[in-house]
């Protein structure tokens, strides 16, 4: 297992990181969020050790930016701010499961096998929507018996209507899934070329993409 450690600390990252050495786990360390942003950008985690007070701003800023383009990996958030408003908020924004400092090491270990199991466990459910089979570990797709030829970029907008099914996600919000923060050279309304394309693969099946104006769009199955 591979884990990245975002932490400013530096006694307290060493000390943990030792820890998880001696149980097999690997570490990387980040001491900031642009730090965390470039391991980011050339490695996959199972898990982030994520603190919230850092020196260049809040890692909760760095939990946002990650859930917006939709990059699920498990984050556990580490802070010695106590209050249940601080617990709240990281929770709102996409954190997992979060534990307070001064924390026992055997508890933290605990805690990250519990989200990388949880997170290995819902990667191999598959989701049926009518006659839609979809399956989140490879972001494939079976539709009518049939596999979908998905594009990576319609197999991620696909993810997201799929993951928040019933709810409408605004174009600013698809957009920020499929592109994130790389210096993409289209428009938000590249969102509606990306819908047309899904819709013509959907034509006769029974499942729909719904455009609630001026809301957005969500996935649906034709009563």
């Amino acid at each position: 297992m591979r884990i990245l450690m975002v932490e400013d600390a530096e006694d307290l990252a060493e000390g943990v990181m030792a820890h998880l050495a001696r149980s097999g786990v690997a570490c990387d360390l980040a001491s900031s969020v642009d730090d965390a942003r470039d391991c980011l950008a050339v490695q996959r985690y199972e898990a982030i050790l994520l603190d919230i007070n850092l020196p260049d701003g809040s890692g909760i800023t760095l939990l946002r930016e990650m859930r917006a383009r939709a990059d699920r990996t498990p984050v556990l958030m580490l802070t010695a701010l106590t209050s249940v408003e601080d617990r709240v908020e990281a929770l709102d924004q996409g954190a997992d499961d979060y534990l307070g400092k001064p924390f026992d090491q055997r508890e933290l270990e605990a805690r990250l096998r519990a989200l990388v199991r949880r997170e290995a466990d819902r990667k191999e459910e598959q989701i049926t929507l009518g006659t839609l089979q979809y399956a989140p570990k490879d972001r494939s797709a079976v539709l009518n018996g049939r596999h979908l030829d998905l594009t990576r970029r319609e197999a991620a907008l696909l993810d997201m209507l799929i993951r928040y099914r019933g709810q409408y996600l605004s174009k600013a919000r698809l957009y920020d899934s499929l592109y994130g923060f790389e210096d993409a050279d289209v428009g938000v309304n590249a969102i509606e070329l990306y819908i047309a394309r899904l819709r013509k693969k959907f034509a006769g099946s029974g499942v729909s993409i719904v455009t609630s104006r001026g809301i957005g769009y969500r996935i649906d199955v034709d009563a």
